[in-house]
């Protein structure tokens, strides 16, 4: 009997070949598949670790957001920039005015002349409107003067007939300016009025324009 042969068997039957089933093979193959798999679950466990705490770390940006700002957050209000400009305002004294009548009625311009002159402005020439406005206004009146006073001396004079035109000349010298009077003119504003915007004008209260939220 050979050596091979299955005890009990007598010999009948024979292992042949050199092949034989390899189990263990498919064995340790199993346990490769099962160590990758644990490794890879590992893995993802770290991962997911590191952003937590790269989260906990940083403040957890998204959470905040989607939260909103902070209820204990400090408001502040930026003052309106008007404020600014008020060193800018002359005062009426500083102001010569000269005043045209551009209408069919007498005494127009120098009835208001004498008024805006004790209302502290300084007065220029009086008379009769050039042919370029005579009779052509309809309002109230037109304020003109050069660029310079755009946001000066026509602001300040237009306190004192809030309802007329403002105009600038580019080409015009001097800091002079004028009041043409229209046919829809009937008197100046009332005196405190004017002066309430005037005080309005030299010395205007900050308003919040925008607030910024501080934590």
């Amino acid at each position: 009997m050979s050596m091979l042969t299955p005890p009990g068997m007598g010999g009948k039957y024979r292992i042949t070949g050199d092949k034989y089933p390899r189990m263990r093979q498919r064995r340790r193959r199993g346990r490769f598949v099962f160590v990758v798999v644990a490794s890879v679950a590992a893995l993802s466990l770290v991962g997911w670790g590191t952003l937590q705490l790269i989260d906990v770390f940083t403040g957890g940006g998204r959470t905040a957001t989607a939260a909103g700002p902070k209820a204990d957050c400090a408001t502040k209000a930026s003052p309106s920039a008007t404020a600014t400009s008020a060193a800018s305002v002359p005062e009426p004294a500083q102001i010569t005015v000269n005043v045209y009548n551009a209408t069919p009625r007498s005494g127009l311009a120098k009835d208001t002349a004498d008024e805006l002159q004790k209302r502290g402005f300084k007065i220029g020439d009086v008379g009769n409107a050039s042919k370029e406005f005579d009779k052509k206004i309809k309002g109230t009146g037109i304020l003109l003067g050069p660029s310079s006073s755009l946001n000066s001396s026509l602001p300040v004079l237009a306190t004192q007939l809030a309802s007329a035109e403002r105009r600038t000349d580019a080409g015009r010298k001097g800091a002079d300016v004028d009041l043409i009077i229209g046919d829809g003119f009937k008197t100046l504003t009332a005196k405190a009025d004017a002066d309430k915007a005037l005080a309005a004008l030299t010395d205007p209260q900050p308003t919040p324009t925008s607030t910024k939220k501080s934590c």
